[in-house]
């Protein structure tokens, strides 16, 4: 049958709407079976306990379970790399945090580079680190901190979970912009450098508020500062380090990503669907007994964040010299 070239060209121009339409129907019966949320992580971490209350959000509101799946190991690198082989099909989620920024720089060759390989859904949540020193040691605020510091150069040890963790680098950030000699002591994980911390073999942590704030409430650790922008709601008379060191932000974050190609209906309404959890007074509720605040935004605000992160901590890295373990 022969096919006029007037009704060929039609055809070809409703293709694109049929194939729009037929998306669009698609993602409203998303999801129709079980979603893995996966997590770079183990169980317990920031990361961790985020995904669970979003999942759980997202398993009561669109009808499905969303499951999660801890896939621990190489920093973080293993989860991510079997989310960006995944298919791109909704099913195979990522729960990633400032980690992910920081490693694009602190690992020289990784399999994949995540802000071409990963597709941003939505933020959830951010988390203020404290910085924090044994009572032990004679300093209250960040300028008496600064002052016995430069008296005292090399005799500071400085505790972290790890070697380009984030409360290794948020430290590195501290010492390129104010000049002190502080002597990095990496532990394998946060609670040991917690405990050495309480113990005294170290002097001072940059800490995140969800592991330490019942220290810091015991008087077992002396707050100094918060590492973000503003005072966080959990320790309102702490100051920021901002306060004393001008144009100092630091934080950790975490958010909802996917395999790249992911169709743009599904990213939306995931992204809608976790910006209504995040306006839920019991959701923000339970981030802020983390020591967290939600962090609502859309897809762009979240890809840019992601930018500029990897931007700012690349330049901490290379100031610091900082290799992964």
């Amino acid at each position: 049958m022969k096919l006029h070239r007037r009704k060929f060209l039609h055809l070809a121009a409703g293709a694109p709407a049929l194939l729009a339409v037929s998306r669009m129907a698609w993602a409203q019966g998303y999801p129709s079976r079980p979603v893995r949320i996966i997590v770079p992580f183990a169980a317990g971490a920031v990361n961790d306990l985020t995904a669970r209350l979003i999942g759980q959000w997202l398993s009561e509101h669109l009808g499905q379970q969303f499951l999660i799946e801890n896939r621990a190991g190489g920093g973080g690198n293993i989860g991510i790399e079997a989310v960006v082989r995944a298919p791109a099909d909704g099913y195979t989620l990522l729960v990633v945090g400032t980690t992910a920024a920081i490693n694009a720089t602190l690992f020289e060759k990784l399999n994949y580079n995540f802000i071409r390989d990963i597709a941003p859904v939505a933020s959830i949540v951010r988390v203020p680190h404290v910085m924090q020193v044994n009572p032990s040691l004679p300093v209250t605020t960040v300028p008496e901190f600064l002052a016995y510091a430069k008296a005292n150069p090399g005799r500071i040890s400085m505790g972290s979970g790890g070697n380009g963790s984030p409360a290794h680098v948020i430290g590195e950030h501290f010492k390129m912009m104010t000049g002190v000699n502080l002597v990095h002591v990496p532990y394998r994980g946060g609670a040991p450098a917690l405990t050495d911390l309480i113990g005294g073999q170290i002097q001072v942590a940059f800490i995140d508020m969800a592991a330490s704030i019942e220290y810091i409430r015991a008087g077992k650790l002396r707050a100094l500062a918060v590492t973000t922008a503003m005072r966080s709601e959990a320790l309102p008379d702490i100051p920021t380090i901002g306060d004393f060191v001008p144009s100092f932000e630091a934080s950790q974050w975490v958010g909802l990503s996917a395999p790249k190609n992911m169709p743009p209906e599904v990213v939306d309404k995931l992204n809608t669907e976790i910006n209504a959890a995040l306006a839920d007074p019991k959701l923000k509720a339970r981030f802020a007994d983390l020591g967290g605040a939600v962090l609502p935004g859309s897809v762009a605000d979240f890809g840019k964040l992601i930018s500029d992160d990897t931007e700012k901590w690349g330049k901490v890295i290379k100031f610091s010299g900082a290799k992964p373990e």
